[in-house]
């Protein structure tokens, strides 16, 4: 059953999201060559602690319960990289996937940085991914069903020659990392099942987090029990922000601060 938030609600996540945007200018001021995964992991780990912010990820149950802060995944890894001794390197993209839960309350986004320079395809492949997550937050206020905002990033995704991935969604989010409903990036007849679809009202919030190869759409879980590849290791990119749906349109909760918001230093979580 999805649980609509109510604007009270949705204002205490904004802290958590507000969290959730300042690690992440953490780990984009730090992704470069030379640099290991587990070092971005411990810098956006020590953040989170340092104001009081639960990690969302660290912990969570699985054959292994997943042993990080961050999922950072690397070219073909397309999600639930764990991040380790990996040195990244010139050409590489690398994607950062992190949440926090503070006073109760859940926010989760993820961005794909190119390491220096990347070829010409797979700078395309971020900036699409990219448009495609932006789509779908400008399209949000002028649709009633989540199924066609959907068909538009599955749209934008196959006018470019990539392929969508369909073995993971985004989600919606509040106390909990999961909530209902289940936020699929492509329309299937799944989606229009009793309870697949769901009207874009006010008080909803989801993870959306297009997740986009640059060949086939099929992933597999590797041998540490969470990393998801694609199955034919092209790169792939992924862009997530959690997303409440108001009264006067869209807010991203995960979003760089505003007028007035709280202010965070970072300075010597890069050094």
């Amino acid at each position: 059953m999805i649980t609509l938030k109510s604007k009270r609600e949705i204002a205490k996540m904004r802290k958590a999201g507000l969290l959730v945007w300042y690690a992440h200018q953490i780990g984009a001021a730090l992704v470069r060559p030379g640099i290991t995964t587990g070092e971005i992991d411990e810098r956006m780990e020590r953040f989170f602690l340092d104001y009081g912010a639960q990690p969302l990820f660290k912990g969570v149950p699985g054959k292994v319960p997943f042993p990080a802060t961050c999922c950072i995944s690397v070219n073909e890894e397309v999600v639930h990289g764990i991040p380790g001794k990996r040195v990244l390197k010139n050409g590489d993209i690398v994607s950062i996937d992190t949440g926090c839960r503070i006073d109760g309350w859940c926010g989760d986004a993820a961005v794909t940085h190119p390491v220096g320079r990347v070829s010409a395809d797979v700078q395309k492949l971020l900036d699409v991914t990219m448009r495609v997550l932006q789509i779908a937050i400008d399209a949000i206020p002028q649709c009633e069903y989540w199924s066609q905002v959907a068909k538009l990033m599955e749209d934008e995704v196959i006018k470019h020659g990539f392929s969508v991935v369909e073995s993971l969604v985004g989600h919606g989010i509040g106390r909990e990392l999961h909530e209902a409903p289940q936020v699929p990036n492509y329309v299937s007849t799944e989606m229009f099942r009793v309870g697949g679809d769901f009207r874009l009202q006010p008080g909803l919030v989801i993870a959306v987090e297009p997740m986009v190869n640059m060949g086939v759409k099929r992933v597999a879980v590797q041998k540490d029990h969470w990393t998801m590849s694609t199955v034919d290791r092209k790169p792939s990119a992924h862009f997530e922000h959690t997303l409440a749906v108001t009264e006067k349109g869209v807010q991203i909760l995960t979003d760089a601060p505003e007028p007035g918001e709280e202010r965070f230093d970072i300075q010597k979580y890069l050094t």
